[in-house]
């Protein structure tokens, strides 16, 4: 993960002390949220912004520089999405590829279409609209694992189709992050060739290593619980390290060593012992993605994040209906995967760090700061969306099933 916009700005709090003021930040407004209803996700977020350099900082308090908590908040993203691999596997990954297949089709070509065509709308030109499209078309793996999660949807028939589309985003962005790396350095899609082709063939190897030893995998982790904890971080992290290391997301290797684990017999044990790790990290994931918002920078550029979500949300719903149809779902089931894949986040994230580097001053300026205020719109009101489901499906008329 790349480090976010102003994301170099200095705080004065640092180490131990930092992460618990961030940590307690966060946790404090959830807790004053959840009282009137409000999904904890956005509201880890506006915690991470009310102590960062661009609220606390601002104002001469003592602040959090996003770099302080940068590792920590990658494990967040790395558990989230471990978790969301134990509950699925690729037997049912290639069982499902024609419907699979059909549905990121769907997914890919309704949704980024609209970011580049918001992007020339808003005069950025070809590749300000090809990083907007970006943004604007890849889900948020890690708010979406964890609504799924605790909405307890993630045993319910719209996850198959919910999670599958969240494999595939992320394997095209990993072909479109090498993409728009060489041309924001001012190269050609060829240039990137390279890059893309050991990405996808790590997370090939990875992907293939997860079927073939997880036999093999449940006598390392050990027996107690200590080992069992220890050992799985142990392998989640140094593959999702790796992956890093070569250009790859380590999100989806995160993914797919939690598929190997899940392949085990010790899937209930891991989830069971891992969970209390994966809400605190993702805690301080959500809360950095607040550290590096800019109130003013955002509000700059409200009336683009808000066209931009007004246009997108109701594509995202109805690209994910579409899918769900397409696993046979009925449309109660089809409504609620397209209203799960409404969020947006990490990987928006950084397309908007990649897009600060860009020597265009305009897009330097306008994306990271739109992303941030997309991100952060998009991910409440997916959130929201999933927690008033019901509601949504009376006032659609969609008929139960």
């Amino acid at each position: 993960m790349a480090v976010g916009p102003d994301a170099a700005v200095v705080g004065d709090l640092h180490g131990l002390l930092a992460l618990g003021v961030l940590i307690a930040a966060a946790t404090l407004v959830a807790a004053v949220g959840r009282r009137v209803g409000i999904p904890t996700v956005p509201l880890y977020v506006l915690g991470g912004v009310l102590v960062g350099p661009h609220v606390a900082g601002a104002v001469g308090l003592p602040s959090i520089a996003p770099a302080e908590v940068l590792t920590l908040a990658e494990v967040g993203v790395v558990l989230l999405l471990f978790f969301l691999g134990l509950e699925f596997s690729i037997d049912r990954l290639i069982d499902a590829r024609r419907k699979l297949s059909a549905a990121a089709a769907v997914d890919l070509f309704v949704n980024f279409p609209v970011g580049v065509a918001l992007g020339l709308l808003f005069g950025l030109g070809p590749l300000g609209a090809f990083l907007v499209g970006g943004i604007v078309y890849i889900s948020s793996s890690a708010v979406i694992t964890k609504s799924l999660v605790d909405l307890g949807w993630i045993a319910d028939p719209e996850a198959e189709p919910v999670l599958g589309t969240l494999v595939a985003e992320d394997l095209v962005i990993a072909v479109y992050l090498a993409l728009a790396v060489a041309l924001v350095a001012g190269g050609s899609p060829v240039d990137a060739l390279p890059r893309i082709a050991v990405a996808l063939g790590f997370l090939i190897a990875v992907a293939a290593a997860a079927q073939l030893l997880a036999p093999r995998l449940a006598p390392y982790l050990g027996t107690s619980d200590e080992d069992l904890v220890v050992r799985t971080l142990a392998v989640a992290l140094v593959v999702s390290g790796l992956a890093l290391a070569v250009g790859a997301s380590e999100a989806v290797a995160g993914f797919f060593v939690g598929v190997g684990v899940g392949a085990t017999p010790l899937h209930d044990r891991v989830a069971d012992r891992i969970a209390p790790l994966r809400d605190a990290f993702a805690v301080v994931f959500f809360a950095w993605v607040g550290l590096n918002t800019d109130p003013v920078a955002v509000a700059g550029v409200a009336a683009f994040v808000l066209a931009a979500a007004a246009l997108s949300g109701p594509t995202k719903v109805i690209s994910g209906a579409v899918g769900g149809r397409l696993y046979d779902l009925s449309p109660r089931r089809s409504l609620r995967t397209g209203l799960a894949l409404v969020a947006r986040g990490e990987f928006s994230l950084i397309i908007a760090a990649l897009a600060a580097t860009s020597p265009d001053p305009t897009i330097a300026r306008v994306i990271p700061a739109f992303a941030v205020g997309y991100v952060l719109v998009m991910a409440f009101a997916g959130t929201l969306a999933m927690s008033e489901a019901d509601r949504i499906e009376r006032l659609l008329g969609v008929a139960d099933g």
